[in-house]
Order: C-alpha cells, then structure tokens, then sequence
C-alpha cells in the first residue's frame, strides 16, 4: 500500500514536471495542481515539499500611491483630445507665441485634474472594499485547534470552518457540514445575481474528524466559469487502498458566496486571493460606445480642418502683406539680427504654430468633460424614477453604463426573449397526457403567486390511462426534479423559494415549501400532489414520496443527470425497495421523442402540439427500467466520466446520451406561464415608436408564436412566413434546395411585391397593406448562417436579413444562446448599423445581451445573470416603454443639443479672433485676454449647458408615452446629422461676424467716452467677448422649455459671474502679473452710453433670428411643445 502511495506521488510530480518542461519553462502554470489537506503530507511521501500558491489577498484596486501619477496620466493622454491639447500647450511654452501657456495649459489642468480625482476617488472605494475583505477574521483549524486569522493570511490547503450567513472567504471544497444529509445550501447573489438556495454536497468519505484526514486533491487551474469544476481527492486511511472520489461544481463552496440554512460548515482552500473564480471575473465587460461619439469625433475632424485652413490661410497671408516694400520690416520695428538670421521656412512654420494655438480653442476640450458628467450623473435620473420601483421585489432601476444613455433614444431593433420576459415565468400546472389520456384538474381556481394549491379531485377528460400508467407517470413527476424540501415550524408561513422569489402559501398538511432553481420545477412538484402524490424530501440520498393510500414509498437516489441547454432534459437514476432500477427522464419533446420508441409518440404528440399553441410550456416524461448489467455500466461510465480531469463535461454528456436511449414515453405536462404585466402594450408602443421587435427563445415554435400574438406582435392578418424543419422537409427536393427555394418566394413576397415602406407610418396606418411575419427556428437558422459548401453564404444571409427586415415582427424559436447573439451581430452588422438593444432575463440571454448595443437585464426569476452582464436592468418588462420612449428621448435630445451647442459656441467665440488678424497685420495679437481665454468654457458658459443637458424637457413625459411616434422623429441620430451640424456652423459663424463687425463699426467714431478719450483694442476685444458671453448663453435660454430653478441659478448666475469676474479683475493690480492689459477697461467701457447701446443692440441683433422663427412658428393648443421641437428638428435638418 505505501509502495502504491509512493509511486502515486511519483507518477504526478513526474507528470507535474513534464508538463511544466513541455511549457518551455517559462511559463510555470500546469493543467492540474495538487493540494495537501491541512498541509499534511500523504502516507508514504519521502520528502513532502509544499507547492508555492498566490496568497488571499484580494487586489481590485487599479492604482497604488506610486503608480497613481504616472499610470492614469498615460492613460488619459491617450485620449486623441487630451493629446491634441498637450502638445498645443508644450508649442505654446517651447515656441514664441501670442497667447501665455496658461490660456490651454490651464483648461487641460482642470480636464485631467477633475478626471484624475473621480477615479482616484472610485479607486480609493476599490482599496477601501479590499482592505475590509482582506482583514476579516476567520478560523482555520491547525493540528485540531480553531485559530483566528486574517482572510489575507489563508494559504491553499487550510481547513477552515464557516458558520450560517457567512460568506467563504476563498474557494473551498465541502469536507464536512452540520445537516444530516452531508449537504449545505448556499446563495450566491454576489457573484451571479442568483439569490435562491443552491445545494452542496460534502465529499463522501472523508470522516467526522478532520485533523486524521490525510488526502490530496487535484484539480484543474483557475478559471472564472463560475458553473465548472473539475477535480479529484485522493483519501489516505491506514491499511486500505487510497480511495478516489470524483470533485464538481457541486462540491466546490466559491468566494463571496454566503452559507443558509446551515449552522456551520468545514472546507478546505483551493483557490485564493485572486486565483478565486470570483477575482477571475473582475475584468470588465467589452468597451461599449455610443453613435454620438462617433458623431463627435466626426464634427471634431471638420473643425480641425477649419482650424488648420484659417492657420494656413493667416500664415500665407502675412507674408504675402510682408512681401510688399516698407511692410516686412517698417523704420519703426527694426529686426533684430537674430531675426534676420532665422531660416525663411521655420519662421513659417512657427508662425503657423503660433495661429494654430492662436486659433486652437475651436477645439473644445471641456466639452468631454461635460459630455462624462452629463452622461454620470444624467444616470441617476434613471436610478431614481419611482415608476420603475417594484413593491413585490423591493427593488427599483439599475444602471451598470452610464455611457450609453443616448443610446437609449436611437434604438431600431428590439430582442427579446419570451420566457420570464414577455411572460413571467411563474408557472401553474394546468394540465397533463398520460398514455395520451388528458387529465385536466377541476378545481384549478385557488391560486397564490401563480401556483394552484388546491388538493380537490382530478377529473379524468374522456377515458383515463390504466392505473400502472397513471402512478409511475406521478412517480416520474415526484422524483425526477433537483427541489428541496424546506422544514417550518408550526407557526411559520411556508415559502418557496425560486431564485430569490419568496411565493408565500397557505400551510400545507405537512408543513413544508420548496426549494427550487426552476418554478418549472415546483410547479410540476406541485402537480404531483394534486393527483395524490407528495413529495417529502431528500435524506441522505433517499428520496421518500407519499402515494394516493399515504404509504411512504423510499427510493435511492444513484445519480442525477443534469439539465443542460443542449440535451433540454434532464434524468434521475432510483432504486426502488424491491431492487429495481429506474431512470425517469423529463424534458423538452424535440430531445425526448427520438430517444424513444417511434409508436409512442403519435399519442402524445398531439397533446404537446395542442397546448404549445393554446401558449402553455411543454415537458414529455419517459422512463426505462435498467437491467443489473445495464446500470453497472451506466454506474462505471458516469464515474470514471466524473472523475476525469480532461474534457469531463464531454465525457459526462457522452455517457448521458449513451444512458438516455431507448425509453418508454409515459406522458406530458402542461405548464402555464402567463404574459408579463403590460407585456402587450408595451410591444404595440415600440412598434409604434419605429422599432422591429424580433423574439428570440429556446420555445417551441408553437408556443412562442401563441406568445407573439397575446403580445400582439402578430396581428390577425399577419400573413406568417415559416422557414422551419417542417417546411424544408417536403420530400421533394434537398433541404438546402428548398431552402433557396423558399427564401427566394418569401423575397419576393414580402420584399420585391410589397410596397415601398413610408418613415413614419404605423401598422394601424397602414393595415390596408399585407402585413408579415416571420418564424424560424434554430436548425434552418444554421442552414442559413452555415450553407452547404457550394452554396453562397452571403446570398442566404442577405436573403434572410431583407425578408426579417421587412416583416412586421420575427420569431426565433428553438435557439441556442450562442445563435441569439449570432442574429443580434449579424443585424447589427448590416446596412445602416442600426442601433440593437437586447432584453433577457437568464444566463441563456447573456450573450445577446452583451452582443447587442445596448443590453437590457430583467430582475426576473432565473437568476440574476442577465442582469449583472446588462447595462440596465430593471424589474419588469413595461419599464422598456418609459426608458426608451421618455428617458431615452430625452437623454438623445439633450446630449444632441449640448454637442451641437459646444461647437456653435466656440465657433462664435474664435471667428473674431481670426477676423481680428486681417486688421492687425496677421501679427498674431490676440483679441481678448488671456483671462478671458482660458474661463470662456471653464467657467463662463460651462454650468448653463450642463443644467440644461441634465434637465431640459422639450416635451413633457407623459405626452412621449401617449405619443410613441414621437420617437421616430428623432431616429437615425437626427439631430446629429450633417444638416444640424451644418445650421449651428452657421449660425456660429453669423453671429460671430455680427460680433466682430458690430463693435467695428462702433469704433469708427473712436472717442465714445465723454472726456474724449479714445477706446484701446483691449476695450474692443472686451466688448466682443461680452457681447459674446451674453449672446450665447441667452441663445441657450431661449432654447430652454422647461425652467427650474437650477437653470436660473445657472444662467443668470453665469452672466452675473462673468461681469463680477470682470471688475474683480481689471480693477485690482495683481503683483504676479507682468503686464496687466485689462487695468480699468471694464469699468471705462462700462461708462460709455455708447458701448451700452452697441452690446444691446448687437445681442438683438445677433439672436434676431432666432427670435424671429420662434414667433412666427409658435404653435396653438395643448400640444404645442412637441409641434414645435418637430419644427425645430425639420429645420435644422
């Protein structure tokens, strides 16, 4: 025995080195790692040298005290913006130029500054979280003593004992619990979102004292999926053979997860600090962006371009003014010898330098910051909206992105999934087959939560299957599940349990509620009982049931098969007390009936047909009964499949399939799942609003298409093209030939025949037209998206996405999850880049919704998933209209505006400047002050736009909701076009030549003081750029349609500010400054009558226009707000 322990240490430090000299030595990780219990060295090792893994400490942080500076400097000047104004700021500190360092150096300061300190402070709460985690104390037990420790100091391989409502503080395998059962339940809401009970299971064998245990386990490296694991303990006893036992996901106790219904629990660590699954799925989520940035980067190249063409049209202009005689060097500005030295091209150079930075703040780099806060805070609006509050779950709205809340304005396709979604996966047992016999119960009127509880009598429709039939089919019911029983005492109400949803019930006979991480599962459990068998729980792998004449029936549970996506089923394998072995399997009919006998199926097919178009969910049941024979191999290869520690879960469906063959088909379930709340107004409002709805689900086509109509998705005179296995298989011709076949009749009908489609016309508009819808399911999805080698890949394709495109609504049915996404990038990806926005409630909605532009998490009832991989989650469907339709409106228009806005402004502000240089001989003298240049986006006009982007309601809320078509007005980025982009330049640049040239014009006559004093080019500049600070932010005003007390703070506090700013500033001398130009200008400029009249007057003048179009075009009536955004929209593009 000890020579077998030895060569079995051997064998694995040989394996262990091979694999580690087959990696080049570089690279240290192994497929497997091998753990020693309590540190304690297995019988027989001659020399036990402990493996080196990382500590428990926990690190989320990004940044420590040193690296700070340099790391988050790095990256924000990889931003192109903040880039571009760096080097403006060092042209200006290395190269002569006409404005001081200060007026760019000083706004990028505060960009990177204000950027730095919100992400020092997010990671100060990262460091803050982590030192809490790290310093928790636990108990280790060493050499059969409890010992307190920090959570950091925990190594792999310590035993540590967890207590009720604790959380694990590494990754643990189970070796011993308080419950009877070797079992403990767990929940692990931290990590996936999933509140309900999960039950773990001790290692078999391993005894009562855990300081004798002497064992190893090897498992596989970290990994972050947080559903696997693979692994192997090897028990060491005195005088018997080492003993395997195979290690899953079922044994395996992960950090951050918190112990329930379990006094305390020992486990020992095998994965720590950031080797735990739950530190593995720290990195983020995909970088999503939004179409406005793409936007702005886009008006930011053409007012580059502007920039560099007014550069080069001032530098080239100055020496062509230099060229005449007397002009380049008169008798009173000599040159000095350096100057006359200097190289002919590098003065033009560093003269084009010197207007790019003269000219640079065209370029508006605070505008980035604004847009971040607007989006940052803008989120909290979301956040806290009451109508999005659900009393059932006590929860409201939940915003992970932030940066994609425009977004939600300019959605044109809409995914969703069906089950939990648009219906409320709360089950109710409606009915069931038995040998193709109908029981319907008859009183099914006593309903809570969507669970029928009455035990009245079953009525039997037309004959009833035979007694044996009857009983094993209600036997399959009660033991073919994963529910647990929960125990109450006398005076506690009972509660199921479904993923965190507490469904409260009368108390039933035996004081019990369920366990259960399906409500499909309960809701069977439950049916069980109403034909008179109950069941009463799990003990120590005995599953006990109560039959029709209340005896207590005992069976041993061998092994449970679990459900997965791919096989949609699931078995268990039961010994009966006469020592027969059963498997009872239940599962989806498309898996079940080609695993049973072919003259079983007719009987019970059109049953399942039946209720999968009355909308109900089906399950098929069948059983087998295995020969001694039989479940030795069944037992020995799902063993040795468990046990492998390569391709186990290959290995493990391998064996279920092998298992799962050649049934009996006993009968299936009807289970409802009713239609969420407002799930068919909601559909008709986003298809109102513009918006495909595709409904993608792993249902059957039956069903779903049932769903779609309740959702009123499919109209009664929606003609439906089916592109299913059934209408591929006409025995005519090759699947993929009928395939073509049918894509090309289905083109031309809804396509190439149909009338060409009018923006803004909604279905009931036009009904007068043939309406279609479109259904495929998963397998011809595959046909399509995977063509034949000969066929034309993109033909399909295109074929495919023209005729959806066109249809009223498309149902997906039978789709696996990775084929959702497939569809969402596929229409993502097509012409237009249209904006998708996908909505799922479960972990097999994860991947569209990250797919998508866009992802939607509903708090429903299969785990919280989706809502962790979501960018908005909320509690129930219906909240997608007020998103979309009011937030999602208003978030587009405003953040449209400020955009538009920044550029306008800034455009006003520099077009002087440039005209400024025709009259000063393109010297590069500035017009305004350095003051005025560096607090003219900082703080003059920054807060009024910021209020406005934040609260600005150019509709009220309620008339968006009762108005979906007000949506489409504002689609494909309306306001963001080119001919927006073009009315704003242009308005810009009308006003700035009204500035420049209006004050020119009072400067004709240039003594405007009463002493007759003449007016300098600082009076001029000043003059400018107060005519500006008031023309452009009363513009914002007068844009403004819904007033709050923050707007006038802001707007008339702005202006106030920028004239306080003024006196305060020109009437002081500042002993730091050289050259103080502004000395007393304000205050005189303010003491001519004439300089009043002309800032008024141009102020007018210049907002004339707009004054103009909105008296002429003021609208009449209670819905005048929206007519006029539409007018305002219209004639900007």
């Amino acid at each position: 025995m000890v020579n077998d322990s030895q060569f079995e240490v051997a064998s694995r430090n040989e394996r262990h080195f091979t694999l580690s000299f087959q990696c080049g030595g570089d690279e240290k990780r192994v497929d497997s790692r091998t753990i020693y219990i309590g540190h304690r060295p297995c019988p027989g090792t001659e020399a036990y040298i402990p493996t080196k893994f990382c500590d428990n400490r926990i690190v989320s942080s990004k940044y420590t005290v040193w690296n700070f500076l340099p790391k988050n400097l790095f990256e924000q000047f990889r931003r192109i913006a903040n880039f571009y104004f760096l080097i403006i700021f060092l042209v200006q500190v290395i190269v002569d130029t006409p404005t001081s360092p200060v007026t760019s150096g000083l706004p990028l300061f505060f960009v990177i500054t204000v950027t730095a300190i919100k992400q020092g402070y997010e990671d100060w709460l990262r460091h803050k979280a982590d030192y809490e985690v790290n310093k928790y104390q636990v108990i280790v037990l060493e050499d059969g003593r409890s010992v307190k420790k920090e959570s950091e100091k925990i190594k792999v391989g310590d035993v540590v004992e967890v207590v009720e409502d604790e959380t694990f503080p590494c990754d643990l395998i189970l070796l011993q619990s308080t419950r009877e059962d070797d079992t403990c339940f767990v929940t692990t809401a931290s990590l996936d979102g999933e509140s309900n009970h999960k039950t773990h299971y001790t290692v078999p064998d391993t005894g009562r004292e855990l300081q004798d245990l002497n064992a190893t386990i090897e498992c596989e490296q970290p990994q972050p999926d947080l559903y696997k694991f693979v692994g192997r303990m090897h028990i060491y006893k005195p005088e018997q053979e080492p003993g395997v036992r195979s290690l899953g996901p079922e044994n395996l106790l992960l950090k951050g997860a918190t112990l329930k219904n379990t006094k305390k629990i020992y486990g020992v660590a095998v994965y720590t600090g950031m080797e735990t699954k739950m530190a593995l799925n720290y990195q983020g989520k995909s970088q999503k962006r939004s179409a406005v940035e793409k936007s702005i980067n886009g008006f930011l190249l053409v007012y580059l371009s502007i920039l560099i063409s007014k550069a080069v049209v001032c530098t080239t202009l100055k020496y062509v003014w230099q060229s005449k005689e007397g002009q380049d060097e008169p008798w009173y500005n000599q040159k000095t010898q350096k100057e006359k030295d200097t190289y002919m091209y590098l003065k033009m150079f560093t003269d084009f330098l010197s207007f790019m930075v003269l000219f640079n703040f065209i370029i508006p780099v605070s505008m980035y910051v604004t847009v971040e806060m607007q989006k940052f805070l803008g989120s909290f609006f979301i956040t806290w909206d009451k109508d999005f509050f659900d009393p059932e779950i006590q929860e409201g709205a939940l915003v992970n992105t932030s940066d994609l809340n425009e977004e939600l304005g300019q959605v044109e396709y809409v995914f969703t999934d069906k089950t939990g979604t648009l219906t409320q996966n709360n089950m109710e047992f409606i009915e069931c087959c038995i040998d193709g016999f109908q029981y319907r119960h008859k009183d099914a009127t006593s309903e809570v939560d969507g669970f029928t509880v009455t035990d009245g009598p079953a009525d039997k429709l037309h004959q009833k299957a035979g007694l044996e039939k009857e009983e094993l089919f209600l036997r399959a019911m009660c033991l073919c599940h994963t529910v647990q029983v929960k125990e109450s005492g006398p005076e506690e109400t009972l509660l199921d349990q479904v993923d965190g949803i507490d469904a409260r019930l009368p108390q039933l006979e035996e004081e019990r509620g369920f366990i259960a991480s399906s409500p499909d599962e309960v809701a069977l459990v439950k049916g069980a009982m109403r034909y008179g068998f109950t069941f009463l729980g799990l003990e120590s792998k005995c599953m006990k049931i109560r039959n029709r004449q209340n005896d207590i029936e005992e069976y041993e549970l061998l092994h449970v098969l679990n459900f997965d996506p791919v096989r949609r089923r699931m078995s268990v394998i039961v010994r009966t007390k006469s020592g027969e072995t059963l498997l009872f399997c239940k599962g989806a009919d498309s898996s079940i009936f080609p695993r049973v006998k072919p003259e079983e199926v007719d009987r019970i097919r059109r049953h399942v047909e039946r209720n999968a178009t009355e909308g109900y969910r089906t399950l098929c049941v069948a059983y087998k009964q295995l020969s001694a024979e039989e479940y030795a191999a069944a037992d020995s290869g799902l063993k040795t499949a468990r046990l492998a520690l390569q391709d186990r879960e290959e290995k493990l469906m391998a064996m279920y399939n092998l298992v799962e063959t050649d049934m009996s088909l006993i009968g299936a379930t009807a289970v409802e799942d009713r239609l969420q709340e407002e799930a068919a107004e909601t559909m008709e409002a986003l298809q109102g609003a513009g918006m495909k709805i595709w409904v993608l689900t792993g249902d059957k086509m039956e069903t779903a298409k049932s769903t779609c109509y309740a959702c009123r998705l499919f109209q009664r005179g929606t003609e439906l093209l089916e592109l299913t296995v059934r209408t591929l298989e006409d025995g005519r011709s090759k699947r993929e030939d009928r395939l073509i076949e049918l894509l090309r009749d289905y083109h031309r009908r809804a396509v190439q025949d149909a009338p060409p489609f009018k923006e803004g016309v909604t279905r009931s508009w036009s009904s007068a037209n043939q309406e279609y819808g479109f259904i495929i399911d998963g397998a011809t999805l595959s046909l399509v998206m995977n063509p034949a080698r000969d066929a034309d890949a993109s033909l399909y394709r295109s074929l495919f996405l023209q005729i959806c495109q066109n249809c009223a609504a498309v149902l997906c049915c039978r789709m696996a999850p990775l084929q959702k996404a497939q569809i969402v990038k596929m229409v993502k990806n097509s012409k237009g880049s249209p904006i998708t926005l996908s909505i799922g409630d479960g972990a097999n909605d994860v991947s569209m919704i990250l797919e998508a532009h866009v992802g939607i998490g509903i708090k429903g009832k299969e785990g919280r998933q989706a809502v962790r991989n979501s960018d908005y989650a909320f509690p129930k469907l219906k909240h997608l209209k007020k998103l979309l339709l009011a937030h999602g409106h208003l978030y587009y228009v405003r953040i449209a505006h400020l955009v538009q806005y920044f550029f306008y402004k800034n455009l006003c502000f520099i077009l002087p400047q440039f005209l400024y240089q025709f009259f000063c001989g393109y010297s590069q003298q500035p017009l305004y002050d350095a003051a005025y240049l560096t607090m003219y986006n900082i703080c003059f006009t920054s807060m009024p736009i910021l209020a406005f982007s934040l609260l600005e309601q150019h509709i009220a809320m309620e008339i968006l909701l009762d108005n979906a078509a007000l949506y489409r007005v504002i689609a494909k980025n309306a306001m963001l076009r080119w001919r927006p982009f073009l009315y704003w330049t242009v308005l810009g640049i009308f006003q700035g030549l009204m500035f420049f040239f209006g004050v020119r014009f009072l400067f004709s006559n240039p003594a405007l003081q009463d002493n007759g004093q003449v007016f300098g080019n600082w009076s001029f500049g000043t003059i400018v750029f107060t005519v500006l600070v008031f023309t452009v932010t009363l513009k914002l005003a007068m844009d403004t349609r819904h007033w709050t007390w923050i707007n006038h703070f802001v707007i008339w506090g702005s202006l106030a500010f920028y004239v306080f700013f003024s006196f305060f500033w020109g009437g002081i001398i500042w002993p730091f400054l050289k050259q103080q130009r502004l000395y007393f200008v304000f205050a005189n400029m303010l003491s001519s009558v004439s300089a009043w009249l002309v800032i008024i007057i141009l102020i007018l003048l210049s907002l004339l226009p707009e004054i103009l179009l909105a008296v002429l075009r003021k609208p009449r009536g209670p819905h005048s707000r929206q007519v006029t955004f539409i007018a305002l929209v219209k004639r900007e593009d």
